[in-house]
């Protein structure tokens, strides 16, 4: 992770650890992330900063990530205010439109 990434408020709950509702399945999928989620951020933040605006399926794209890894953490990202929404839409593989997201 680069040395120029700005600093997360690490806390125990979300946006600063995956987030998940009540039930255990949900709970145990973000505790498996727990560990790869502050790496999946800082990825996610620089593949913005190397490619700028892109879908959050873009950015899988652009990590070799899956969508379901990388999805949440634009998420927590943005409750953060480290990256932003455009008033862009592009078609994802699922052939809906999504949101662009751009860093803050």
């Amino acid at each position: 992770m680069s040395a120029d990434l700005p600093l997360f408020r690490w806390q125990e709950r979300y946006p600063g650890a995956p987030g998940f509702k009540r039930q255990a399945t949900s709970a145990e999928a973000a505790t498996s992330m727990r560990d790869q989620a502050g790496r999946l951020r800082g990825a996610v933040l620089a593949a913005l900063r190397r490619h700028g605006p892109l879908t959050a399926d873009e950015i899988a794209g652009a990590l070799g990530e899956t969508v379901l890894s990388v999805r949440p953490r634009v998420s927590e990202l943005a409750v953060e205010g480290l990256v932003v929404k455009t008033s862009q839409r592009r078609r994802n593989d699922s052939g809906r439109t999504a949101i662009v997201w751009r860093l803050a």
